[in-house]
């Protein structure tokens, strides 16, 4: 499996360009209630599924040695209650009738039960990650994203969006049928934890994931991704693919294109930033355009939220790049920030990025964002993991 969900360097550095010359003053106005974190911390616990990682590459490698079982354990034992992780419509669905796959590879593919298109899809990689989760009761946020060849649309210097909706749709419907509260896959004897949430692409504002400008375009699949969501599992939720960099300025874009109001439950960002205290200012103002445009009763996700430990890593150029000890002392402070402004934000929940990073891999930044580094084979324990553990027990059993 060699999906990602990785910021390219741009994303970043946009970010930080944002903090550096506009959003100072929007930031200002925006800050966290001081004070609270200490008052918070005696009260309730933080709400099950809260506190959540995203499961990306190197784990999603099969050749680097690492157990995704035994990774799952650990989130287990952690305190992780809910884990974002692609799934790969281009891996899953690489032809677009049965005609079209090759007769040496016609068995490892499924005619999809509930989807209204026969196509011939490959469930082995979301079988395996959705029966972890259900054994070890760990929420899901599957990212449904990566069109296939046969749908796609030419998108330069990034990956191809769908060019007709209609088939991710369709891909969809198939995974609710599967792994939705009636799916298919649940069989009596296993443990059973239907998906009930499915984010719809990332970062769609941001070249990488999607031709700009981008709003109108991707309002069309979040349309197409909502009613199939809501005819398949009406008790689901439909979640916005990722903003990041000036998200409140994209998401009030997403608010000018006619009904778009009625096609997600949760709006999802991806606050890259220096601090903590930083990460809270963006999801307020996030919090603020929504409650503009009517959507005050709606919840707020932070889907990819962390830093690196990449400062001093030839290559690595983010002015947010800090040590192991920074890491560490970020994380710390971010969870109990973010428990504490919960309520106000009506965050749902936040997803550290990310569980595992392959530092072998220099040059790149976000490979040195993991609570762990991948190490001879073996997943070893950062600063940033003991403090993430600590802080997540502490909010949920306060």
């Amino acid at each position: 499996m060699s999906s990602k969900l990785r910021p390219v360097a741009a994303i970043a550095a946009t970010l930080v360009l944002s903090l550096a010359l506009g959003a100072g003053d929007a930031l200002a106005g925006a800050r966290p209630h001081r004070g609270r974190v200490a008052r918070h911390l005696a009260g309730t616990p933080v709400p099950t599924g809260f506190v959540g990682v995203n499961e990306n590459s190197p784990l999603l490698n099969s050749g680097n040695g690492l157990s995704l079982a035994d990774e799952f354990a650990t989130m287990a034992k952690t305190g992780v209650q809910t884990v974002r992780v692609a799934f790969d419509w281009s891996d899953a669905q690489p032809y677009a009738s049965w005609q079209n796959v090759p007769s040496g590879q016609a068995a490892q593919f499924e005619h999809p039960s509930g989807a209204p298109v026969d196509v011939p899809t490959d469930f082995s990689w979301t079988d395996q990650v959705v029966q972890l989760a259900a054994l070890y009761r760990l929420r899901l946020l599957p990212v449904v994203l990566y069109a296939p060849g046969w749908d796609a649309a030419a998108n330069p210097g990034g990956i191809p969006t769908p060019a007709d909706p209609a088939p991710f749709a369709n891909y969809l419907t198939a995974l609710i049928a599967r792994y939705g509260p009636h799916g298919s896959y649940w069989v009596a004897g296993q443990p059973r934890l239907p998906v009930r949430q499915w984010q719809i692409w990332n970062e769609p504002n941001i070249p990488y994931y999607w031709h700009q400008p981008s709003a109108r375009g991707y309002v069309r699949l979040l349309s197409a991704a909502h009613a199939a969501i809501v005819q398949a599992d009406p008790g689901a939720r439909t979640v916005v693919g990722a903003i990041t960099n000036y998200s409140w300025k994209y998401v009030g874009q997403l608010y000018r294109v006619r009904g778009v109001r009625s096609l997600f439950n949760v709006m999802a960002i991806n606050p890259f930033t220096s601090t903590p205290a930083r990460v809270v200012r963006i999801l307020r103002l996030v919090r603020r355009v929504m409650d503009a445009h009517g959507d005050a009763a709606k919840q707020l996700m932070a889907t990819e939220v962390g830093w690196t430990s990449a400062q001093g890593v030839p290559g690595a150029h983010f002015d947010w790049d800090t040590s192991e000890a920074g890491q560490a002392r970020d994380v710390a402070r971010l969870l109990p920030l973010l428990a504490a402004d919960r309520r106000s934000l009506r965050l749902a929940a936040f997803y550290y990025y990310t569980w595992i990073g392959d530092e072998s891999q220099r040059g790149y930044d976000f490979n040195f964002a993991g609570l762990f580094k991948v190490q001879n084979g073996q997943a070893v324990p950062k600063p940033a993991y003991w403090a993430f553990k600590r802080a997540a027990r502490a909010i949920e059993t306060r």
